[in-house]
């Protein structure tokens, strides 16, 4: 599993943590039933406090996204696919709540809101076929 931590951009590390770990979920990159590294193996990896991890991991237990295992950890809980699709597309209208206020507040016609959107998302999936391309395979 591969996380990318900013400290700087605003939001809580634990949450970061939260919020790719739903993701992963949501997009079936972490499946009911996988294994979550430990608390003390994710802080080694993200060079953070296991207090942090343990803040982050206790959070997705609560929401129903990760469950213990005796004696093994924590594993993907069975109805946490569901859930963390809605999360994210929770997550995702508030932004772009905040998106379309300010193109209509900016006098952005709807066509030019729509054709900016077809724009950024095709330059997205450009972006993302040359990272593929980037990355070496071994």
């Amino acid at each position: 599993m591969f996380f990318r931590i900013d400290p700087d951009n605003g939001v809580a590390i634990y949450d970061q943590i939260g919020r790719q770990v739903k993701y992963a979920v949501a997009k079936e990159a972490l499946r009911p039933g996988d294994l979550v590294p430990s608390v003390r193996e994710l802080a080694v990896m993200l060079a953070v406090n296991p207090n942090t991890v343990a803040k982050a991991y206790r959070d997705l237990q609560n929401d129903g996204v990760l469950e213990a295992l005796r004696g093994e950890g924590l594993r993907v809980a069975k109805a946490a696919a569901e859930r963390c699709r809605k999360a994210r597309q929770k997550l995702l209208a508030e932004r772009m709540q905040g998106v379309v206020m300010e193109a209509q507040q900016s006098g952005l016609t709807e066509e030019e809101f729509f054709k900016l959107v077809d724009e950024v998302w095709e330059g997205s999936l450009k972006t993302k076929a040359v990272q593929k391309r980037s990355i070496p395979e071994g």
